[in-house]
């Protein structure tokens, strides 16, 4: 008697993904810890915003407090504007580990209340778009053809900047012409370019990479035509060293 053979079962067919659930988007440049975490908070409130949540919109007004300040000047964001995932990696009571907590305690505060003051009464614009690098997002508050002298200043400001306390300020008057304007900016990008400049050795990289933004951006209208622009100049961003932090 010959044996019967049952062939496999079909597997079955894998489902696309919902609809409702996009692919996530592809960055130009990886982020890291903090701008991770920095991007899921932002991502979060920027889609409870926009769709009018009161939970969000509460949360924004609260964050929008502590623009242009450090954690330390604002303690009622203790618990909003931190988590600890900042400080998993650094184990307490070693001086370094203190230090690169701080950074990064910072770098998510600044960037999630300075979120917060972009995004306001902007109720149909995302303000954090991935990629869009600080020196970029100030170039297009300028006219294509040449360089807004008062804007330009203002930039270098924040690159001359000495101490966080100055960078904040400096950075809330920069977003204030942003959110004035509907430009928007990276601010995962922004948390983890904050927490490199709270270490003086690495804030001329960081100042070379807004600068290098600026200078690079075009409009696409003259991309499509090949030509340049005139009077378009990088701004001159200092990168003496910087007097230690206190």
């Amino acid at each position: 008697m010959t044996a019967t053979t049952t062939p496999p079962p079909t597997p079955p067919a894998t489902a696309p993904p919902p609809a409702d659930k996009p692919a996530r988007p592809t960055r130009f440049k990886s982020l890291g810890p903090v701008g991770l975490f920095v991007e899921e908070r932002v991502t979060d409130l920027q889609k409870g915003y926009l769709a009018d949540r009161a939970t969000a919109v509460a949360h924004l007004a609260r964050l929008r407090r502590g623009a242009g300040k450090l954690p330390e000047d604002v303690p009622d964001l203790w618990g909003f504007s931190g988590d600890h995932r900042l400080y998993r990696a650094h184990p307490a009571g070693d001086p370094a580990g203190e230090r690169a907590s701080e950074a990064a305690e910072n770098a998510a505060h600044l960037a999630l209340t300075l979120y917060a003051l972009h995004q306001q009464s902007h109720r149909a614009d995302r303000m954090h778009r991935i990629d869009i690098e600080l020196g970029e997002a100030v170039r297009r508050l300028m006219p294509s053809d040449g360089i807004d002298e008062p804007i330009r200043r203002r930039f270098v400001q924040v690159g001359s900047s000495r101490n966080e306390k100055d960078l904040a300020f400096r950075l809330r008057e920069i977003v204030s012409l942003l959110r004035r304007e509907g430009v928007p900016l990276d601010y995962a990008l922004l948390a983890d370019q904050l927490e490199a400049w709270h270490f003086p050795p690495r804030r001329a990289r960081v100042r070379q990479e807004w600068g290098r933004s600026f200078h690079a951006w075009r409009p696409r209208r003259a991309e499509d035509s090949g030509a340049g622009e005139p009077g378009d100049t990088a701004p001159d961003l200092p990168a003496q060293p910087s007097a230690p932090d206190h």
